[in-house]
């Protein structure tokens, strides 16, 4: 496997689970952990698991040879291929637990460039194989994992790692041109020496990639205003198996639908994107933060509301329920907990905070001075409550390692509606997702925060923990996921806010896009990608060389 150029160090990460391999939690880590949450599922205990010895790994020959003319960014060696076989969704983290990697891609290539990408492309398409574009591995969609039918004769990973540059800072623009496999560590140490930031910070940020981000029109820390990649893209390019598809840059245009629309969420279904131009800014130099509890989530969801219509957009607007501050350990005394934060590289946000906790008070919330109060300056998003919720919410997939080697069900799920529906929907959603565990686990619990919000809606984000019963964890976690999706359709909202729809969405998003829309992305699909090579059954449903789309029921959850 060629050696990654310079963006991850010799730290070597996890094959089956989320991040590195050294920060998974040990057995008496896990031992503590076990006894922690038996009690909160109602058990007596839970037993700790270790992963599968990659001895044991089950994981085939590959079915295709690397060819000469590619050797030298190619490979086909068992680790490399089982390190392409999945995402990291729950139903992937167990089975790589288990060693199980059957579905791992045959050859897994690294471009160095365009010309390399078109390469990989051509074979693909003269030897019938599916080809699979590979940011970072997050998505928790099964959107990159190689679960393709028997029209191909085999599968390739396209892994974008080598494409990790900052090309080019116009500063008087403030914009860049990024190449589209760059990690977000990585991307902002190179934007950092211009004095500038991309400031998109998904919970994956670490491990993610530019291209993932714009294929998933992934959502990043910004509560309003900025919430999703889109909004940073000026221009983009994107290698398509019938040639190069490339936007211009302007700040604005209505010339027609958006072709950089078109491309950003496409999560590789039409071509690999390699390249974009994207919005920068200063780094903020002014900052303030400030926790707000409420007894009550309605009158919690109505300040946040207010908040969203008011004009102050600010930057952090996250609203924790009893259960989700408690899981996270933000706060035990069954409050609900407001995290509010401002920032600038201009002028003082002071102002806007206090007009924004005279809101909050309102509406019957507190500032929690035990809980960090309000604070001004770099320190503040290390502090109290906030900081609690930053700590929490990057372990947050370690900690999803160490569930699953209890046996524990254990998924999150997102989603957006309208204000107006919203007391409706999270009531029904909610007693979709407990009935779904009592009825498979036995129980469990369910808890819900606000990621992102809007004047007109917000994106609330559940989290489901139920007991496991040995080796139907899977079929259990199916149970509860595909309940939580008809909940969310059934009742108005979207079924991916900033997830992207993958395979595993696809069944609701075909429900829940127009029909005529669906027949156009077929249409693009046959006239980019002929063959039907580029990363089949995602997005669309799978569309033949000959044209004729495959109407195949929702795969296999096992």
């Amino acid at each position: 496997m060629p050696r990654e150029s310079g963006q991850v160090s010799e730290r070597q990460r996890s094959v089956w689970g989320w991040g590195w391999n050294d920060a998974f939690a040990s057995p008496d880590e896990r031992s503590k952990l076990a006894r922690r949450t038996a009690p909160m599922l109602g058990l007596d205990g839970l037993e700790v698991h270790s992963p599968a010895d990659p001895a044991q790994w089950k994981i085939g020959a590959p079915r295709v040879n690397v060819p000469a003319e590619l050797s030298e960014i190619a490979a086909s060696d068992r680790t490399t291929r089982a390190a392409h076989a999945y995402g990291k969704n729950y139903r992937d983290l167990v089975r790589g637990f288990r060693g199980h990697f059957e579905r791992a891609p045959d050859v897994v290539a690294f471009p160095a460039n365009d010309r390399d990408v078109e390469r990989v492309m051509e074979w693909c398409g003269a030897r019938g194989l599916a080809l699979i574009p590979f940011g970072g591995g997050t998505s928790v969609v099964s959107g990159v994992e190689p679960d393709v039918d028997a029209r191909f004769q085999g599968s390739v990973s396209l892994d974008l790692r080598r494409l990790d540059r900052v090309c080019e800072v116009d500063v008087v623009s403030r914009a860049a041109r990024i190449q589209a496999g760059v990690m977000g560590p990585a991307l902002e140490t190179q934007l950092g020496a211009h004095g500038v930031t991309l400031r998109h910070f998904p919970q994956s940020f670490e491990f993610s990639t530019l291209g993932g981000w714009i294929a998933t029109r992934a959502g990043g820390h910004y509560a309003t205003l900025h919430t999703h990649i889109d909004d940073f893209v000026e221009s983009l390019r994107m290698v398509t198996p019938t040639g190069v598809f490339e936007t211009r840059r302007l700040p604005a245009s209505g010339a027609g639908p958006s072709a950089d629309r078109f491309v950003i969420g496409s999560e590789g279904a039409f071509g690999v994107i390699t390249e974009a131009w994207m919005r920068v800014q200063v780094r903020p130099t002014h900052r303030a933060t400030a926790n707000v509890t409420f007894s009550d989530f309605v009158p919690a969801v109505d300040a946040v509301r207010a908040l969203a219509q008011s004009g102050l957009h600010p930057s952090n607007c996250r609203l924790l329920d009893a259960a989700e501050a408690f899981i996270h350990r933000v706060s035990s005394t069954g409050d609900n907990v407001l995290l509010l934060a401002f920032e600038s590289a201009d002028h003082s946000v002071d102002a806007w905070m206090e007009r924004a906790l005279a809101i909050c008070r309102t509406h019957g919330g507190d500032v929690r001075e035990d809980m960090g109060g309000v604070s001004a300056g770099d320190a503040a998003a290390r502090d109290g409550a906030a900081g609690q919720w930053r700590s929490a919410f990057l372990d947050a997939p370690y900690l999803f390692n160490s569930m699953v080697s209890l046996g524990v069900v254990v998924d999150t799920f997102e989603t957006a509606c309208t204000w107006d529906r919203f007391a409706t929907f999270h009531a029904s959603v909610t007693a979709a997702v407990r009935d779904a565990m009592q009825r498979v686990c036995g129980g469990g619990i369910v808890s819900c925060r606000f990621t992102h919000v809007y004047p007109d809606g917000v994106a609330p984000y559940y989290t489901f923990v139920a007991p496991g019963r040995a080796g139907d964890e899977i079929e259990q976690w199916w149970e509860i996921k595909r309940a939580a999706s008809d909940a969310i359709i059934q009742y108005g909202g979207t079924i991916t806010h900033h997830h992207a729809v993958g395979r595993l969405h696809q069944p609701w998003y075909e429900r829940e896009r127009p029909e005529a829309f669906g027949r156009a992305l077929r249409a693009a699909k046959r006239e980019l990608d002929p063959h039907g090579i580029m990363n089949p059954g995602v997005l669309i449903a799978d569309v033949p060389a000959d044209g004729a789309v495959a109407g195949a029921p929702p795969r296999s959850s096992s």
